[in-house]
């Protein structure tokens, strides 16, 4: 980054902490923004805190939104009686754009992954059982991904709710293993959804 002046070597560091996001990636975007209008990028600045400011997770199902409960768990024409358990928002945008399900969600925000620190205890395993406890919960199906991380996931929800009358399934294996469900398309995703299986 010789030879930017220290404000555009300070963008191109703050860009390129973005996943995905490469030094030569990051240099682009800063050179768009530097030549872009005050007004867009102020536009750029404003969306930027609104979105850290207003965001926040539904009380229901954990889902990012702006308001106390979200869209889909406020609802009526949802089934309440079926909740599909994802691990992130993205995954659940993914399977909503399907058009394949109307029941609601619970977004745990994570996976097992011991290497990485992340145990039961960061994900939001607790409010879920709370939820299925509460009764009128008739079927869980998880959709994680098919990593080993999501599998070893899904295999703790199970255990957790083997006590339980709810029934669990999984989602079917239209998905590639080690695949993420935010990059599968939308006749995948809907048919992982139609032939899930028990577990």
């Amino acid at each position: 980054m010789t030879g930017y002046a220290p404000p555009i070597r300070r963008l191109i560091k703050e860009l390129s902490r973005f996943p995905g996001i490469g030094e030569k990636t990051a240099t682009r975007l800063a050179t768009f923004i530097l030549y872009s209008s005050e007004r867009d990028a102020a536009k750029l600045a404003e969306s930027i805190m609104e979105v850290k400011k207003k965001i926040r997770f539904c009380s229901g199902c954990f889902n990012l939104t702006e308001d106390e409960v979200c869209e889909i768990c406020g609802d009526p024409t949802r089934d309440k009686g079926v909740i599909c358990v994802v691990e992130d928002p993205d995954s659940l945008v993914a399977i909503e754009e399907s058009g394949s399900f109307k029941g609601t969600y619970h977004v745990l925000h994570g996976v097992l992954s011991p290497a990485d620190g992340i145990g039961p205890e960061s994900l939001r395993l607790r409010e879920l059982l709370d939820r299925v406890s509460g009764g009128n919960v008739r079927e869980v199906i998880l959709a994680t991904n098919p990593s080993v991380q999501g599998e070893s996931t899904a295999l703790l929800i199970t255990k957790l709710l083997g006590e339980t009358d709810v029934k669990i399934t999984r989602i079917a294996f239209g998905i590639p293993i080690g695949g993420d469900l935010k990059y599968a398309d939308r006749m995948t995703m809907a048919q992982s959804m139609k032939f899930r299986r028990g577990v």
